[in-house]
């Protein structure tokens, strides 16, 4: 059973907007929330979309929620030396079980405790901390005497994304793989004045990044601990300032990407902001770089040729800002070294099975604030990968490889692949309606009985072409969010995770909140964001044409509208809302073997409860049933979720235990998970009787 803390005062907490705390707000993404949207573009909207529905009428509905079995996009990988030995997310293969199974777990209700909460019949444990030293020779953590050195040897702040990735074929040993998406300076440091000093930003920095770790079974059962002895080959800390990457794609060289520091415009040191990410069908991982821009200053002394692309990235190009990362790299100074803006923002590959490699920066994916990057073979062979942009009022993204996937298990056809991400077509999406007419902004379903229509993939770059008039190929994958504005994408409520189903081939995509949907000029609701003032959000289901991930055209539907099962703005694919857990702000999803989908939340506050894990089947009479799985502790988000293959673990991230405003390591808004303060860390949850999470 978890340690019990004290209740804090949650209620009397100053949240506003949806829910996440201003201490959050601040350090993970310079406040954008308190600053006008970035995309101020004008894109086809109710009108125009309208005018469609009606064209259309005699279309079919589609897009109906469809059967999802096996697939985690961050459960299984392989070694070094040849393809994977299980399945990574995005291939054809399916774990077995039947879909649509009702839960069986006694769902945990929504609180306020300062501990992470699991149903009846659950154990859980620790399995790494903020701090535990991860490579051989590290020092151990010593809160008050902190350093960038040591920080780079130790694991990190503010852990996301989770990968797991097994090693041989033994199945008792497996690689971690995650990200760190940010630091808090006030939560890290006693005696914290407010303002960091260069020895404080350093080691801020070096608590971000990336890591890999070694982990080992205990005893054959569901539970994993770190390995903290032995060589540890595999084990590494990726950082801002530690770590070179190479630039590859049809923008790597270009002019907007050379600075002093390189001349060529082909590598960039380290990668910050890390949000969420996916593991490749060949055994890499990738990571999605998201809020940049709070790294920098000096974008009001940028030139002004580049101000209304920094804008459109939500830097401030009115004042200085700072002090950030230029006190310990004068590269984050925009007025010295404007391109290095350029140079963050896009997704990136690691190949954990190789500490020496060198990671890649994929210019061909599109520079946005990606938050993670999911990976699916088409049954051509073509590696397609799709990406939000984790902003209001921002797109969803699809890159489709020109190589074709080698499926030979063996060195030199992972080489190969490891090349595709480098070289193909990247899009956006357009979403239609078939009730446009119908939609108000209260959410309420349409007389169809379902927020559904059809859309389309715009191309806008493929290696040596550019689609959008006047922009060259590298000033569109550099500035791929004005491109997007050029041909009419669609607006949508923060595109966070995206999902594909290995089986159905459907992608789900989360789309987190957006308080400001119908507020002021900006875009009133339509009918794939069908709710005002969307505190809670909801998820969007994708199934392509004639199930070929390449295709430029696609079905979609609304499954989830989340909130309180009792608003009427919700909507739960028809289930009856006194059974669901009330859910709010999806942001990563994942799913089981039996085919239901996992839900971790960031933001619950808007409904006055801790953050957790969620589930719902996707087939059957229990679709829709919403169940909370889990709760993380008080002022933490629940990132990365991860069932094991075998079905017997789930991980996940406790992101900023104890983020709330005025809190202090000295007077904690948390004490997990020492019962001192709050330190971010790595919680997997398993079954003493060794059966499937879920079953």
């Amino acid at each position: 059973m978890p340690r019990e803390h004290p209740l804090l005062p949650i209620v009397s907490l100053p949240f506003r907007r949806a829910g996440r705390d201003p201490m959050t707000c601040r350090y993970r993404c310079a406040n954008s929330c308190a600053h006008p949207e970035p995309n101020a573009s004008s894109t086809p909207y109710f009108g125009e979309i309208l005018e469609r529905s009606l064209s259309r009428r005699g279309v079919a509905r589609a897009g109906a929620l469809g059967l999802l079995v096996v697939g985690t996009a961050a459960s299984t990988a392989g070694p070094a030396a040849a393809a994977p030995a299980a399945p990574p997310s995005g291939t054809t293969s399916t774990s077995g079980g039947r879909p649509g199974r009702p839960l069986p777990f006694e769902a945990v209700p929504p609180n306020t405790i300062d501990a992470v909460v699991t149903p009846p019949g659950y154990q859980h444990a620790v399995v790494v901390k903020w701090g535990d030293p991860i490579l051989p020779g590290a020092p151990e953590w010593d809160l008050h005497r902190q350093t960038a050195e040591a920080q780079e040897q130790q694991f990190g702040y503010n852990n996301d994304y989770l990968a797991m990735l097994p090693l041989g074929t033994g199945g008792r040993r497996a690689l971690l793989v995650g990200n760190h998406e940010y630091a808090n300076p006030e939560l890290m440091f006693p005696g914290y004045t407010g303002i960091p000093d260069a020895a404080q930003t350093a080691v801020m920095f070096a608590s971000a990044g990336m890591f890999v770790v070694e982990i080992e079974q205990v005893e054959r059962t569901g539970q994993w601990r770190l390995v903290r002895s032995g060589q540890r080959p595999y084990n590494r800390r990726i950082t801002t300032t530690n770590t070179v990457f190479e630039l590859t794609g049809p923008a790597a060289g270009s002019a907007l990407l050379r600075t002093a520091a390189d001349p060529a415009g082909r590598w960039v040191r380290g990668t910050q902001a890390n949000c969420s990410g996916g593991v490749t069908p060949w055994g890499t991982v990738l990571s999605g770089e998201e809020n940049f821009h709070f790294a920098f200053v000096g974008a009001d002394e940028a030139p002004e040729s580049m101000k209304p692309a920094l804008r459109r990235y939500g830097f401030d190009t009115a004042n200085r800002g700072g002090p950030s990362a230029e006190l310990i790299d004068e590269r984050f100074d925009l007025a010295r070294h404007p391109h290095e803006a350029n140079r963050f923002g896009w997704i990136v590959e690691v190949d954990p099975f190789d500490r020496a490699s060198v990671p890649r920066k994929h210019t061909a994916l599109g520079r946005f604030k990606h938050e993670g990057a999911a990976t699916v073979i088409s049954r051509g062979g073509h590696a397609v990968v799709y990406s939000g942009d984790d902003e209001r009022f921002e797109y969803i993204y699809k890159f489709v490889s020109q190589g074709r996937m080698d499926r030979a298990k063996s060195r030199a056809a992972r080489q190969r692949n490891m090349t595709l991400l480098a070289s193909g077509t990247l899009y956006v999406a357009a979403f239609d309606a078939t009730s446009a007419a119908e939609i108000d902004g209260s959410g309420t379903l349409p007389a169809d009985g379902a927020f559904n229509g059809r859309g389309r993939w715009i191309p806008l770059a493929s290696d040596t072409t550019s689609f959008v008039p006047g922009m060259t190929v590298a000033e569109v994958l550099v500035n791929t969010r004005l491109a997007a504005d050029a041909v009419g994408a669609t607006k949508m409520d923060r595109p966070e995770d995206i999902e594909p189903s290995p089986v159905t081939g459907k992608v789900y995509c989360a789309l987190t909140n957006n308080s400001r949907r119908g507020a002021d000029a900006n875009p009133p609701a339509d009918e794939v964001n069908p709710r005002n003032a969307n505190r809670h959000g909801h998820i969007v289901e994708i199934a392509e044409d004639r199930g070929d991930h390449t295709a430029t055209t696609f079905v979609w539907s609304v499954p989830v509208v989340c909130g309180d099962p009792q608003d009427p703005s919700t909507y739960f694919s028809g289930y009856d809302k006194s059974a669901v857990s009330p859910i709010s702000c999806p942001d990563n999803l994942t799913f089981d073997s039996t085919g239901n989908l996992w839900i971790a939340t960031d933001s619950a506050y808007a409904l006055g409860g801790n953050d957790g894990l969620f589930a719902m089947p996707l087939a059957g009479p229990e679709t829709g049933h919403v169940k909370q799985f889990l709760s993380v502790p008080v002022g933490a988000e629940c990132c990365g979720p991860v069932i094991s293959s075998d079905g017997r673990s789930c991980f996940v991230a406790v992101q900023h235990p104890g983020e709330i405003t005025n809190s202090t390591v000295e007077n904690p808004g948390s004490r997990w998970p020492d019962g001192d303060f709050g330190k971010p860390g790595i919680v997997v949850t398993w079954r003493p009787d060794g059966r499937r999470i879920g079953a």
